[in-house]
């Protein structure tokens, strides 16, 4: 490449600040502007990143104020009215999106790639760990932070890749993987796509691009148009059959489970997931499977115990299904669910893991489109909880849109709910009778996490 300098417009965003870890690591000056302040931006300015948090492009260093060893890269999220974007594009600077840059990165890899709705991240880090303990190589671009590798970018020897592939703003079809795994394909984004049928129809564009003798890895019962006649077709479920599926589950210690693998040509038996829920177990499933498919794909053995011990040591990522407490009295799980069908996968999972315990479910609204289009949906999941407290919309990019508040949601819900500031949480918890606690949310709720925690904890 030939620039030597790159500068990120929301270089403080989960995707964006792995890229601006990797071109520190590939020796690269950089620097940036993002909107609020972060232990991933904190983190970035450790490792030698010069970040500044206000639109004044006057803050720009000079170094990167040079067109021709300067490359320019933004998020979605940016609006077009950015005063430093403004500038970059009037200057005629190289400009790309995260997404076309990774797509660069992409070339002469072995990318396997994880789309979906939701369950993507946690699926995409477990790939990402099954490359490395059980095949002993590999590099992703992940959508959360690891706690096996302590960050949401992993460095390691040969050609495989995986990346997190966001369906937000279609960034997913800039990229051509040899092995693609679809979650889910739900309604979401609806203020980019419009109508579930053009959510679908995206899909089935990033499934076109799926190299030739390639693969795809698809959940049971995820409907998708497939033309691409040159690529292996699998399917995947928890235990509901397909080509990898789970059977044999039964309860271990601590809400985990024991489970057998079904694979295409065998089984693994006797697995253990580092972290619990059924939800991760059926995410371990699809994991596994596109390993079994990069080592079919390379022609190299697929390790029944390679693959069981990485399993076991696998230590999830932060928010995700992250367990605080687990005692008889108080149970405490944070998680980052922010769409009807991830809530209602990870009430579900708690439900399972204490049966007979009362779940209160704090949520956090993300975004008032989002809101506005799924207030049913997250009635409804909520509802499989017995109390509900519900906080303010988290608007991150978008304006607020009149008669979209949290209590649209509220008033269907059917069970006890109330409302409460994000600065009350803690304190509010610490009023009301809490057995296993859940909050969620893609915004700024896990601020709080820590005084949940405290609080949750004096109760134990």
């Amino acid at each position: 490449m030939k620039f030597d300098k790159i500068y990120f417009l929301g270089i403080g965003g989960i995707g964006m600040s792995a890229l601006a870890r990797y071109f520190l690591h590939e020796g690269c000056a950089v620097a940036g502007y993002d909107r609020t302040r972060s232990s991933l931006t904190d983190a970035l300015s450790g490792e030698g990143a010069a970040i500044h948090y206000e639109d004044d492009r006057s803050l720009i260093p000079d170094a990167f104020r040079d067109a021709a060893s300067t490359m320019v890269v933004y998020t979605p999220a940016i609006p077009a009215d950015h005063s430093e974007w403004e500038w970059f594009r009037r200057e005629g600077f190289t400009i790309e999106k995260r997404s076309q840059m990774l797509g660069h990165l992409c070339h002469d890899k072995l990318v396997m790639a994880v789309a979906g709705t939701h369950g993507k991240t946690t699926t995409t880090t477990l790939a990402a760990w099954l490359n490395h303990k059980a095949s002993g190589e590999g590099s992703a671009f992940l959508g959360g932070i690891s706690r096996n590798f302590g960050s949401n970018l992993v460095l390691g020897g040969g050609r495989r890749l995986a990346v997190e592939a966001d369906e937000y703003d279609r960034s997913f079809l800039r990229l051509s993987p040899d092995i693609a795994v679809v979650t889910a394909a739900d309604a979401d984004h609806l203020d980019i796509y419009g109508t579930l049928e053009a959510v679908h129809e995206a899909f089935a564009q990033f499934i076109a691009q799926i190299r030739p003798g390639g693969a795809l890895i698809i959940k049971q019962g995820v409907d998708l148009r497939f033309d691409n006649p040159s690529i292996d077709i699998y399917r995947y479920s928890l235990d509901c059959g397909g080509d990898f599926y789970a059977c044999n589950i039964r309860p271990a210690e601590e809400g985990h489970c024991l489970y057998d693998i079904v694979t295409p040509d065998g089984i693994v038996a006797d697995c253990r997931l580092g972290i619990p829920g059924m939800v991760n177990i059926e995410n371990s499933i699809a994991a596994v499977a596109a390993l079994w498919c990069a080592d079919r794909r390379e022609s190299k053995p697929f390790d029944h115990d390679a693959v069981r011990e990485a399993l076991a040591t696998f230590e999830g990522v932060k928010r995700r299904f992250e367990l605080y407490i687990n005692t008889p009295r108080q149970v405490y799980v944070d998680d980052y669910a922010h769409h009807p069908e991830e809530l209602r996968a990870t009430i579900t999972s708690l439900k399972a893991m204490f049966p007979g315990r009362r779940l209160t479910a704090v949520f956090q609204p993300h975004l008032f489109t989002r809101t506005r289009d799924l207030a049913d949906g997250f009635a409804e999941a909520l509802s499989l909880a017995d109390q509900v407290v519900l906080l303010p919309i988290y608007p991150a990019r978008e304006q607020p849109i009149e008669g979209v508040v949290s209590e649209i949601i509220g008033d269907r819900l059917t069970v006890p709910w109330h409302i409460c500031m994000r600065e009350q949480l803690a304190e509010t918890l610490a009023a009301m009778t809490t057995d296993v606690v859940a909050t969620f949310g893609a915004g700024n709720i896990d601020a709080c996490c820590d005084a949940v925690a405290l609080t949750l904890k004096r109760k134990s």
